[in-house]
């Protein structure tokens, strides 16, 4: 059905090619996982299988595209999207039309299909997908699970047998991410079609997987097969690379270096309950103790309410966050999290007299004082980009404020080192990978050392490594006095990271308090959330009690 001989692409200004010299095959009815480090070419070996490279996206193809047995360069995009369907990491970028089903027949219409036979084939994409009944609303109404099922429904409607879908789940809260695969179920199981799929959440895709494929830093095939073959048998070897692995078998993993044999190696929450259950006894966890001394606020908000356009997104909002603490904020999608990071952060300025963060009001501070007192990350980290090299925009922040030039240098090379970014020092930030772009963008925040910090969603495309460094990072700054405030749809993060949780539905603020008493209340279920993986394999277990309060990868026994 697809396959490519010695693919590697280049892009334009690029230095070196990512992937580089792809083989892969995807045959009828299976699911194809595509792992790989951020950075290794994943998204754009996606833009490759129907044609956007090199028809529409300016680089250069080495090797072979067939798709159905022809050559990508032989045919045009259109042409591509009869047999390969793409859904992207952000639905909003491939939405076009005014109703929910204007868009779906959107593709059929541009091919020339008969007017019944777009109808046909709209609602019955629209029925597999669970939208035929909103059919008439504009796609904008839509939850962010809603938009991404949609955009899996306009592929569906152009008979497309083969479905590329790159981190369709990025952009999710856990609620949308079920829904989105519950959907992918559907699909590979009634009508057999092939999958090939990028994504960092392994947990919610595991069990929909067939094979997996995993490149290695420089985009190269390291490892191909069955999942078993890779994820159970390899592990150690995919672990290395430094790609997203399942909760539940980085849980296995630290508890057999604990003396504890698991085995097989769990990838699922309910295999991890099942094989902790068969053990006839498990050593104590390493249980939170009380909460620590209680610190002066460094954010306060009081009676915070914030209209637009005559909506309520944010309403009578109160909240503390201790200086030195990490706050995550969580909920649904459009629940108000990023709404109330950017209020806190000045960035939409809040009714004066509602926020204080280190003393300062951001309604009534001019641009430079805000932006030493609060350094702020947005979710897509474009919006904040300003200089045409990386070097370029980590120095921008320091040298408007009038730091010595030598000074400036050397706070960029530290940067540059901390996140991996030295070699793309003179690329221009716009042609980073995803996870590169998410890296320079917290790089800029915290290269001016301001004391708060805001980040909404800090670990978006980053690969398990990368995101492992970055809350590092974040970590020990929180140590040495930093406040951090990020917004997170990952809860295994909040859990093993936080140390205070704000829960937000609806524009109002459900409650707020140490991580691990939310996370052992019920405000997650309430705001709609489902609790982290861990959680859930700990909750389950039947003959293990002692264990069911577990919610860190840190609360595990150690090895002795």
């Amino acid at each position: 059905m697809l396959s490519t001989v010695g693919v590697s692409i280049l892009h334009e200004g690029g230095t070196r090619p990512t992937p580089l010299a792809v083989d892969l095959a995807v045959h009828p009815g299976e699911v194809l996982l595509v792992l790989g480090p951020s950075g290794s070419g994943k998204s754009t070996l996606a833009l490759a299988l129907n044609g956007l490279v090199p028809h529409a996206v300016p680089a250069s193809l080495e090797g072979e595209v067939l798709i159905g047995g022809r050559s990508s360069r032989e045919i045009s995009v259109a042409e591509a999207s009869r047999t390969v369907g793409m859904v992207f990491q952000d639905p909003d970028a491939q939405i076009v039309t005014g109703t929910v089903l204007d868009e779906v027949s959107f593709g059929p219409e541009n091919l020339l299909v008969p007017t019944d036979e777009v109808l046909a084939r709209a609602e019955r994409a629209l029925r597999e997908v669970g939208l035929w009944e909103r059919r008439s609303e504009n796609p904008d109404r839509l939850s962010g699970g809603g938009r991404q099922r949609l955009a899996i429904a306009c592929a569906l409607a152009m008979g497309s047998p083969l479905l590329v879908l790159d981190e369709p789940t990025a952009n999710l809260d856990p609620v949308g991410i079920d829904e989105v695969y519950a959907v992918l179920r559907r699909i590979v199981r009634d009508d057999r079609r092939s999958v090939l799929l990028i994504e960092h959440n392994l947990d919610a895709a595991i069990d929909l997987v067939d094979r997996v494929l995993v490149l290695d830093r420089l985009g190269r095939v390291a490892l191909t097969g069955t999942v078993d073959e890779v994820l159970r048998h390899r592990v150690d070897e995919v672990r290395a690379l430094g790609v997203w692995l399942p909760i539940a078998t980085l849980a296995a993993l630290d508890l057999r270096a604990a003396g504890m044999d698991l085995d097989p190696l769990p990838l699922t929450a309910r295999e991890l309950t099942a094989g902790l259950d068969a053990l006839p006894e498990l050593p104590a966890p390493r249980l939170p103790g009380p909460e620590g001394e209680h610190r002066a606020p460094a954010v306060e908000v009081r009676s915070l309410s914030v209209v637009k356009r005559g909506t309520t997104l944010l309403d009578d909002v109160e909240l503390s966050v201790p200086a030195g603490e990490m706050l995550a904020i969580i909920g649904t999608n459009g629940a108000g999290k990023t709404t109330l990071l950017q209020a806190i952060a000045g960035v939409v300025p809040p009714p004066r007299g509602t926020v204080t963060v280190g003393g300062l009001d951001p309604a009534k501070a001019d641009v430079r004082t805000l932006a030493a007192t609060i350094g702020f990350v947005f979710q897509n980290p474009e919006h904040q980009f300003l200089e045409p090299s990386v070097a370029d925009e980590l120095a921008h922040g320091l040298r408007i404020r009038g730091i010595p030039a030598d000074e400036v240098e050397h706070r960029v090379d530290r940067m540059l080192a901390r996140f991996g970014l030295t070699e793309l020092r003179a690329q221009h930030p716009f042609l980073l990978s995803g996870g590169q772009k998410r890296r320079l963008s917290v790089g800029t925040a915290l290269i001016a050392g301001a004391p708060v910090l805001a980040l909404d969603e800090p670990t978006f495309g980053q690969d398990r490594e990368h995101a492992a460094e970055l809350l590092d990072v974040l970590a020990r700054l929180r140590d040495e006095g930093t406040t951090v405030l990020m917004v997170t749809h990952d809860l295994q993060l909040v859990a093993d990271y936080a140390d205070r949780v704000a829960v937000l539905s609806g524009g109002r603020l459900l409650g707020a308090g140490p991580t691990s008493t939310v996370l052992a209340g019920d405000l997650i279920e309430r705001a709609g959330l489902r609790p982290p993986p861990l959680t859930r394999a700990m909750r389950a277990l039947a003959n293990h009690p002692e264990w069911r309060s577990v919610s860190r990868l840190a609360d595990l026994p150690v090895a002795p």
